[in-house]
């Protein structure tokens, strides 16, 4: 797909233009959202987020339309693994909710940042090593692995965000008490940042490691820059009002961890097969593509992505009702 500067400026002007509407409307004023306006947002952004996918199917071609679609699914789920960590930092650190808005869309906007740095970085290098795909398919398998290993408890991120946040308090002098929504105070005449800075800058830090899953898996799905970028950033535009909407669902999507695992599994698969078709690796088939292997299609892709995550909630609900069921009993 052929993306002019001025599609790539007025791209990036809207997403910015969201991120300040979404600053200026709701998290200006510190409070708690409701389960209806979180409700509400997370819808419109989703919303935005088609409409987008259906410009681009309609005025680049249902091919990069379906990689978007396939793509954004695909950070969608992971970015509600990540709400995982996020609510873990939050409680971490004693989060007043209503300053919980203000953390996540700066977290967001670090997260686009270091992100695109990623994409770009990622497409500078499948441009001259076609042989990165190999790499990128074990990268997901490897996760794959780790999610299932993980089987969703939440003790190693416990660990790394603990981790995290004893470095942040010896590098950046902070003080014990929030003061409002400030990122700085004074403390007997001396000025120091509030936690709040802190909390802000693990949940960005936190998004770079994420990026690691995530970055590879969408280039599994397509390698165009325009959809890689705008499928991440649509994922992450929203993600702050479906953490207070699911929130407290969390813990109930217990089977979350393995659908992923499915998830970047089959990416991964997608990867080395078009790796293999696009082979200059000179110790296989002599530098030469193998074209008898089939190229999985998008349509495909997405249809797979779309099921695996119903089947991974469906189960998750079924059994955590079940689980709830046997407690009452049981007491």
């Amino acid at each position: 797909m052929d993306t002019s500067l001025l599609v790539w400026v007025l791209t990036i002007v809207g997403i910015l233009g969201l991120l300040v509407f979404d600053f200026y409307s709701h998290v200006k004023t510190p409070h708690e959202p409701t389960i209806r306006e979180s409700a509400t947002w997370s819808i419109v952004y989703i919303a935005i987020a088609i409409l987008f996918g259906v410009g681009v199917g309609v005025f680049a071609g249902w091919q990069p339309g379906g990689e978007y679609f396939a793509g954004w699914i695909t950070e969608k789920a992971l970015s509600v693994d990540n709400l995982f960590v996020f609510l873990i930092i939050m409680t971490s650190f004693a989060v007043p909710r209503i300053y919980q808005q203000k953390v996540l869309l700066v977290g967001i906007a670090i997260a686009l940042v270091s992100r695109g740095v990623f994409i770009a970085a990622g497409v500078a290098i499948i441009d001259n090593f076609s042989w990165v795909f190999y790499l990128f398919g074990l990268l997901l398998f490897w996760l794959a692995y780790s999610q299932v290993k993980a089987g969703g408890e939440s003790d190693g991120h416990d660990e790394a965000d603990s981790r995290l946040i004893r470095l942040l308090r010896r590098i950046v002098p902070t003080s014990d008490d929030y003061d409002g929504d400030r990122l700085t105070t004074r403390v007997n005449g001396k000025r120091l940042f509030t936690p709040l800075l802190l909390v802000m800058l693990a949940i960005g830090f936190t998004d770079v490691l994420f990026a690691l899953d995530s970055i590879p898996a969408i280039f599994g799905l397509t390698q165009d820059p325009y959809i890689v970028f705008t499928a991440n950033a649509f994922s992450l535009l929203g993600l702050r009002q479906l953490y207070f909407l699911i929130s407290g669902l969390l813990e109930k999507l217990v089977y979350l961890a393995q659908g992923l695992a499915i998830i970047l599994a089959f990416i991964g698969v997608k990867l080395v097969f078009h790796a293999l078709h696009v082979n200059e690796v000179p110790f296989i088939n002599g530098g030469r593509s193998i074209d008898w292997i089939p190229e999985i299609p998008i349509w495909f892709s997405l249809g797979f992505i779309v099921l695996t995550i119903l089947v991974a909630t469906v189960l998750s609900l079924r059994k955590t009702a079940r689980d709830e069921r046997r407690e009452v009993s049981a007491a």
